[in-house]
């Protein structure tokens, strides 16, 4: 059966969004008796902290989600993402980039309105070029050298589609290792074989397809599930009232009413007010999950439910 995962960021409280992208993935792998791995993405070590870890492993557990093994931490697994750099570099496969955001910015915009991710200004630098850039106090990152390859990509939810994939990213100019390396890395190390996630990951996935590929490790299932909308239309945040579990419970509502709440909007049939997520997996088919986001009312957002 497919090991199913999550993998939050933990910069601060899981607000109802995250909540309920963690659902659908926990539904997705128990529904199908499958393990289901945790992972705390900490690459961002200014806003990372363990406090936060761990407020988000209590929300997990006051809503009925669980677990199976010891969380993985990014920041423990640089040498694991500096070995797979190690092997696309020996390939001829990477290659140091000095441009700055906006410089990227101002040259990606090409002829006839079309845009790419990276228009490859580094890719074939003169050894003068170089050169001078290596004297400069500019820091270097480092791309996989993908020449607008295509790759097609097949979701659960969403069907197959194409997209190009440009010279991304693998680390940053002040050493971290960017998102996409990691997390191809740390999928086949957990054993992954499906990713759900919120479909504002959409896009990255033709990115780690590529890696994947490239570094010989299996590529899982995806499943991408809408966002939750705030009242204004945006994405959910702390601002738009209350949105994290302990909020909700604060506002008079238990956790197994946000349960319910969550999973109706996933388009899963709830017979009562509250539940469990145990008692929604005999109910749990993945083809009637809504494909729109769901988006909060302003009573929703500062009352209870």
């Amino acid at each position: 059966m497919p090991t199913g995962r999550f993998a939050p960021s933990p910069t601060g409280d899981l607000h109802i969004g995250n909540l309920r992208t963690a659902l659908a993935a926990w539904l997705f792998a128990r529904s199908t008796s499958s393990d289901f791995v945790l992972r705390f993405e900490d690459l961002d070590r200014v806003t990372s902290s363990l406090e936060h870890e761990a407020r988000q492993a209590e929300s997990l557990r006051l809503l009925g989600l669980d677990w199976d093994g010891r969380p993985f931490r990014q920041s423990d697994r640089f040498d694991a993402y500096e070995d797979a750099i190690g092997d696309l570099t020996d390939a001829g496969l990477t290659y140091r980039c000095w441009c700055s955001r906006r410089e990227i910015r101002e040259a990606a915009s090409a002829p006839h309105g079309r845009t790419v991710s990276y228009p490859g200004t580094c890719r074939d630098l003169t050894a003068r070029r170089m050169a001078e850039l290596e004297r400069s106090d500019r820091p270097a990152a480092l791309r996989l050298r993908c020449s607008s390859t295509r790759v097609t990509v097949v979701d659960r939810l969403h069907g197959e589609f194409t997209a190009e994939v440009d010279d991304f990213v693998l680390r940053r100019g002040d050493g971290v290792p960017a998102y996409n390396l990691a997390v191809v890395i740390d999928d086949a190390a957990q054993g992954v074989q499906e990713v759900v996630r919120a479909d504002d990951l959409l896009e990255s996935t033709h990115r780690q397809v590529m890696l994947q590929g490239l570094l010989g490790l299996p590529t899982p299932s995806y499943a991408h599930v809408p966002l939750v909308l705030a009242p204004d239309g945006a994405r959910l945040a702390k601002r738009h009232g209350a949105v994290t579990l302990p909020d909700r419970v604060t506002a008079g509502d238990t956790p197994e009413r946000v349960t319910a709440v969550l999973a109706a909007s996933l388009g899963i049939e709830v017979p009562e007010s509250e539940i469990t997520p145990v008692r929604l997996l005999d109910r749990f088919d993945p083809s009637s999950i809504l494909l729109e986001p769901w988006t909060l009312s302003s009573s929703m957002a500062t009352s209870a439910w």
